[in-house]
């Protein structure tokens, strides 16, 4: 018995072991891939926006990404599965693929506005920009903190239940609400008012996603009906 249990431990600590790793590549590749996004394409590094932007992003997001590390590593797990080949509906995987293109714009346009050498935004805008990248981002540390299922993908697990307080209580998708201002706030954050054009894709994107997930969630998770009919605005409140 002692040893079925000391078995079953070691086989836990193996699994966390794998997680651990698997969140260090992913945010890893992803400080890369974001440092490639802004610095190649600006062509310099001599690019203070870039930098604050970079830094801020990379620490905020380890960060989230330590906390539920040490505090639910399960949610950790369900956030790490990201992307198109990750979701499981058709429709999903066709509203991820379109999002990609207009957050890469968010960052690449203003990126290359700098190579150009067009005239920055001013300075103070850009730091407005770095406090709604903040916001949107503790606002999603806040809203999977209050909902521990709140996957990357769309999905519903064993034993998930309706989530219909704090942020939740407001607006039915409170992560996308609050990624709202993170999309405004990263091309001001690199002194662009151009790399905003990409909010052109990705809003009609974004409202697709919790329009389908919604009846997703409607057909397979009890009680998400009756929640809708409970809190009234999606995104906005009192506007959708």
């Amino acid at each position: 018995m002692h040893r079925d249990r000391r078995l079953h431990c070691e086989l836990d600590r193996a699994c966390m072991n794998r997680l651990y790793i698997r969140a260090i590549r992913s945010t890893i590749l992803g400080a890369c891939v974001l440092g490639v996004m802004i610095f190649v394409s600006a062509g310099t590094v001599h690019y203070w926006q870039g930098w604050v932007f970079f830094a801020e992003f990379v620490v905020a997001s380890s960060s989230v990404g330590l906390y539920f590390a040490i505090r639910d590593p399960i949610v950790l797990e369900r956030r790490l599965s990201v992307g198109p080949t990750a979701e499981k509906e058709v429709s999903q995987k066709i509203i991820t693929i379109l999002l990609l293109p207009g957050f890469i714009a968010l960052i690449v346009v203003p990126a290359f506005e700098r190579r150009l050498g067009w005239a920055p935004l001013p300075g103070y805008v850009s730091i407005l920009g770095d406090i709604l990248v903040l916001l949107g981002l503790f606002i999603a540390f806040l809203v999977v903190r209050q909902n521990s299922f709140a996957a990357s993908t769309i999905q519903v697990v064993e034993d998930q239940k309706v989530i219909s307080t704090g942020l939740y209580a407001f607006v039915r998708h409170p992560m996308y609400a609050g990624t709202l201002p993170m999309l405004v706030g990263i091309p001001l954050a690199l002194g662009s008012w151009l790399g905003l054009l990409g909010l052109v894709v990705i809003i009609p994107a974004l409202m697709w996603r919790a329009v389908d997930e919604e009846r997703f969630l409607r057909n397979n998770l009890p009680g998400y009906t009756a929640y809708t009919q409970r809190v009234k605005y999606r995104l906005i409140p009192s506007i959708w």
